[in-house]
């Protein structure tokens, strides 16, 4: 297939290409410092490209920081996946488009909800979670009143090697390694009691892949393990795994507005069109993102 992936140079979009180079996939990507929003430059790109599918990757992601610029988000992920949309519509043979979105669109949730398919009702507490609302039913929009071959992700948590700092694991395995460093005796945490379904990434970006050849267009798909990990248990464990003896200090700054009590996802509509299921254990996830963490900041020592 000939793939164009917008948020190519990102945490996921890095994996993805790395995933369908591997499948004998053509990889196109959008030249650096592309505004997603700008219509006339992503038509000419995507256009240009001539792809059999889209991959949209490219977001505002921080569900925390969108509190703080809900403009932004709205502007990045509505009106950059309407642009990437009608870039699709332009070419000469219409691609399939993939559109990433996330499982916070569900909100908060009861336990007598969960696993949440894809069926469950969509409450947004976040400007981030309304943002993808949108964008999914543009993307649903398209199809059905345009034709287009639009095929949408709820993606759950998804964790793994190079992810930002942002982010709950990767934040937390970064402090973990400069606490050994530093010889620190505590780990700065938030709110440890949020329970989410965590995948690794390189699990994720097959699933994506594997929609796009099996999957229906014009369906949603949820993209998660089925399982709920606390994220207390995700500190301790990565201290475990890191022979790390830190005791945990709550530290207000890295609390959140909201937080989503708890999300667990339903796989199987995406188990019955692709045959996907998670191959890699948490540990292993964990394990490969604190290893990540040791390099990069040995190499950063290294340079300073």
């Amino acid at each position: 297939m000939r793939a164009f992936v917008t948020g190519s140079h990102g945490f996921v979009g890095t994996w993805l290409c790395r995933h369908l180079r591997a499948s004998g996939d053509e990889v196109l990507t959008a030249p650096a410092g592309l505004e997603i929003t700008d219509a006339a430059a992503v038509r000419q790109v995507v256009t240009d490209a001539r792809p059999d599918v889209v991959y949209h990757l490219a977001a505002f992601t921080h569900v925390g920081r969108s509190w703080a610029a809900p403009r932004q988000v709205m502007r990045v992920n509505v009106l950059g996946t309407l642009e990437v949309l009608e870039a699709a519509r332009a070419c000469a043979v219409a691609p399939c488009v993939l559109l990433v979105g996330s499982a916070e669109v569900y909100g908060v949730v009861k336990p007598d909800q969960l696993p949440l398919t894809e069926e469950a009702p969509l409450l947004p507490v976040t400007p981030y979670a309304a943002s993808k609302v949108a964008a999914e039913f543009l993307g649903l929009q398209a199809h059905l009143g345009q034709g287009l071959a639009v095929i949408r992700v709820r993606a759950f948590n998804h964790v793994g090697p190079g992810q930002a700092e942002s982010f709950v694991v990767s934040a937390l395995a970064r402090r973990i390694v400069e606490a050994q460093q530093t010889g620190s005796a505590t780990l700065p945490v938030g709110n440890l009691s949020p329970r989410r379904d965590f995948t690794d990434v390189r699990d994720v970006v097959r699933a994506y892949r594997l929609l796009v050849q099996r999957g229906q267009p014009g369906e949603v798909y949820n993209v998660c393990s089925g399982r709920d990990v606390p994220v207390e248990h995700l500190a301790r464990r990565m201290l475990d795994l890191a022979g790390a003896d830190l005791r945990l200090v709550a530290d207000p700054e890295l609390e959140r507005p909201v937080d989503v009590p708890v999300l667990r996802g339903d796989p199987s509509r995406l188990s019955a069109a692709t045959g996907w299921e998670p191959e890699i254990g948490l540990d292993e996830t964990l394990q490969a993102v604190l290893d990540a963490w040791r390099e990069d900041l040995a190499g950063t020592a290294a340079g300073s």
